[in-house]
């Protein structure tokens, strides 16, 4: 009996292992796959596969940091080993939060100072503050981005850290306050600028791809439960366990390789241009930043899959103990 025992225990702590692994490969493969984007970008390192299908020297620098994400991954379901499922659940969200959060400041601060610049560029309101070079300059996208948004983007982090609030409520009231501004200039003032259409799609296409994270986690999204709702609480928490890894994570990493497969991708291409709307200098220079938005919700959603893996996890196991 007590053999039995022995080898129970064993097997659970197996498995433990073997899921914590799992989840947290994903979280650190998710992580040397970016760095390994941004080396190609930079400094045009091949990707990993590169070394095992184009014999490709440089590409052992990627590979050997998808090493170090197989090794770290190892050493956190080994450490942890005696934690629960939710210690993992919990981190991966609460940095999710932090991730997100910061995101939002992002759009806010980036949105009301670029708006402000396009106003200033239509009406020519820059030609009286400002000498000609910077007038010059701000009509530039590569200018803007560089020296506005890429600054407003590392203190937007920085606000986050230090701020508690996700923001959803407040960034949804200013579409609405942005909508009826343009409303109530277009028929009381007769006058319509394209930067004023742009800010609400930026800052909706914000709300809805970064709020998908949080969403999931307060199991918010739409589920087709004919047969869910039936299910034991056992069953629920191995299908959403399974549903995470073959249908969420999957969607995530398909996403990603198709967003971020070389410097024409849809994600990086624009990125790297500083695309813009097709109005040019009359619109806001946002326009590359939707097509990152793309990648911020793969991102989001694949640590948030993760955390409800591991949250599944969870439960499952507090069932089989009581």
């Amino acid at each position: 009996m007590e053999n039995l025992l022995v080898k129970s225990d064993i097997l659970i702590n197996k498995n433990l292992f073997a899921n914590r692994f799992l989840g947290w490969f994903l979280i650190n493969a998710l992580v040397a796959f970016m760095i390994n984007n941004i080396l190609y970008l930079t400094f045009n390192i091949p990707f990993a596969i590169d070394f095992i299908f184009k014999n490709d020297i440089f590409a052992i620098i990627p590979t050997f940091i998808y090493l170090i994400a197989f090794g770290l991954s190892f050493f956190i379901a080994l450490k942890n080993s005696h934690k629960s499922y939710i210690w993992d659940a919990d981190l991966l969200h609460n940095f999710n939060l932090y991730f997100i959060r910061s995101c939002f400041w992002s759009v806010f601060l980036i949105g009301s100072i670029d708006v402000i610049i396009a106003f200033m560029r239509v009406e020519e309101v820059s030609n009286m503050i400002f000498n000609d070079e910077l007038v010059r300059a701000l009509k530039k996208p590569s200018f803007v981005c560089t020296f506005v948004h890429i600054p407003l983007v590392f203190i937007s982090f920085v606000i986050g850290y230090f701020s508690k609030t996700l923001g959803f409520t407040w960034l949804a009231l200013m579409i609405v306050c942005a909508e009826l501004i343009i409303v109530i200039t277009r028929f009381v003032f007769s006058y319509e600028q394209s930067f004023m259409g742009d800010l609400v799609r930026y800052w909706y296409a914000a709300l809805f791809l970064f709020a998908s994270a949080y969403t999931l986690f307060e199991d918010g999204h739409v589920r087709v439960d004919v047969f869910y709702t039936n299910l034991k609480v056992k069953t629920k928490s191995f299908v959403n366990a399974t549903g995470s890894i073959f249908l969420g994570i999957s969607t995530c990493i398909a996403i990603l390789f198709v967003g971020f497969n070389g410097k024409q991708s849809i994600i990086n291409s624009p990125i790297l241009n500083f695309e813009i709307t097709q109005t040019g200098s009359v619109g806001m220079f946002v326009k590359y930043q939707l097509a990152a938005f793309l990648g911020i919700f793969a991102i989001s959603m694949l640590v948030q899959f993760v955390s409800y893996y591991f949250s599944s996890l969870a439960k499952m196991n507090e069932l089989k103990e009581s």
